[in-house]
């Protein structure tokens, strides 16, 4: 199957689909101690439930996750493995891992994660904690709906340095600033020759063709455009 690669376009000029289902379903729960939030998160985990749970100062958010959402952020996580692989840039990758902080009272799951500039700091770690070690250079969070968190601030306060949002629509990247708050940015840190708008491109074929024509097309564009400096 041959995949056409579109060329290059404006995000505002991406159409949005007609419907988008929602992402998650949860509830939201405040004033909420820490130590019920540790408490629940370790026993779900320990039952092996696939639950997602977001807690920022007192409110904890718990989701269960859609297959939509799933698919979109795999697919992502897809594209960033094979560009590292595809340019041997060594990466740890850390997929929906639990990050949590008592001591500014934040923790959540990332929809996928990655160790890029201090993927040494980690290599064959197998228990990596914040208190410690830092937090993953880039995470991927697909919210196709509002989310009822600011999962934003909790990544901030966990010092995670680079975000990237897909929303069903337009892939943007957020890099932290000085003063704790995110910012849009054209180019990535974790990869500085990489715009993600142009990733966008190839995650707007996921519904019309194959994953792994997708990718297979978005290779040979990495190949020919795509190099570290």
């Amino acid at each position: 199957m041959t995949v056409a690669v579109p060329p290059p376009s404006s995000p505002s000029s991406q159409p949005r689909p007609a419907y988008e289902p929602p992402a998650l379903d949860g509830i939201v729960l405040d004033g909420i101690s820490w130590e019920t939030y540790e408490r629940l998160r370790d026993e779900i985990d320990d039952c092996g439930q696939p639950v997602y749970i977001t807690y920022d100062q007192g409110r904890m958010v718990l989701m269960s996750p859609r297959p939509e959402h799933e698919r979109w952020k795999r697919f992502i996580g897809r594209l960033v493995e094979m560009l590292t692989l595809e340019l041997r840039v060594p990466i740890a990758s850390l997929g929906n891992t639990t990050w949590r902080r008592q001591d500014v009272s934040r923790g959540l799951e990332a929809d996928e994660c990655y160790y890029v500039q201090h993927e040494k700091d980690v290599r064959g770690k197998l228990d990596i904690n914040l208190r410690r070690d830092p937090p993953p250079d880039l995470a991927i969070e697909v919210e196709l709906t509002h989310h009822p968190a600011d999962r934003e601030g909790v990544y901030a306060s966990l010092g995670v340095p680079e975000v990237w949002h897909y929303d069903g629509d337009r892939l943007t990247c957020h890099l932290l600033g000085p003063g704790g708050k995110y910012a849009a940015s054209e180019y990535s840190a974790a990869f500085p020759f990489l715009r993600p708008s142009e990733v966008a491109r190839f995650v707007a074929m996921l519904p019309t063709a194959d994953e792994n024509s997708i990718i297979a097309a978005f290779l040979e564009w990495v190949r020919a455009h795509a190099r570290p400096s």
